[in-house]
């Protein structure tokens, strides 16, 4: 995502919840986003404003961000003002040579330092039950060495049900996607016969 206001890539997202009409979400890069915090000091929201200015190490000299931005990866040669300019690093080694300068950033942006990649919507409740099966199936086991049949059979019961109940929503799932599938495809056709 690119800066409202110029192209440079945009590495600060700042969402204000004070107009009447609803929030407004800007999208800004570092110098922007600088400028924006210095004109909004004497706001309401100034205690935002200076945690953001904060992140953004404003209180650093020029001297400091001059000295940062000469900092130089040994391995790949980018610096970090390569870096802030162009929003790519150049090799795996930068996270860890520039990492007390990224951890703030990438905070920011991503709220965590650790990737976990994305998951369907469905996968979530999916996983639960799939582990909720397998503490099912261990405790049925126990309670089948414990010669505790009962307990065995109503925990089978369980298992049935649960098992029968994810075919059902696959099933629902499936059907879904291909309703789906068929009215994209009603409309392709509706449009091709239109013109």
């Amino acid at each position: 995502m690119k800066c409202q206001y110029c192209e440079k890539p945009a590495t600060f997202h700042i969402t204000e919840l004070t107009e009447p009409g609803g929030p407004s979400v800007m999208h800004l890069c570092e110098e922007h986003a600088r400028s924006f915090l210095h004109k909004d000091q004497g706001s309401p929201a100034a205690s935002i404003a200076g945690a953001l200015a904060k992140q953004l190490n404003l209180g650093q000299t020029k001297a400091e961000l001059a000295e940062l931005d000469q900092k130089e990866c040994p391995v790949c040669g980018i610096s970090f003002f390569e870096f802030r300019s162009t929003g790519r690093l150049g090799c795996p080694y930068d996270y860890k040579h520039f990492e007390a300068d990224l951890t703030p950033l990438l905070t920011n942006i991503h709220d965590s330092l650790q990737h976990v990649g994305k998951q369907p919507r469905r996968a979530a409740a999916s996983a639960d039950n799939q582990a909720q099966m397998i503490q099912l199936r261990r405790e049925m086991e126990e309670a089948i060495e414990s010669e505790n049949y009962e307990r065995a059979s109503e925990i089978r019961d369980e298992l049935k049900r649960m098992e029968e109940e994810a075919a059902g929503k696959a099933d629902a799932a499936e059907n879904q996607d291909s309703a789906q599938n068929d009215l994209s495809e009603n409309d392709s056709d509706s449009g091709a016969s239109s013109s």
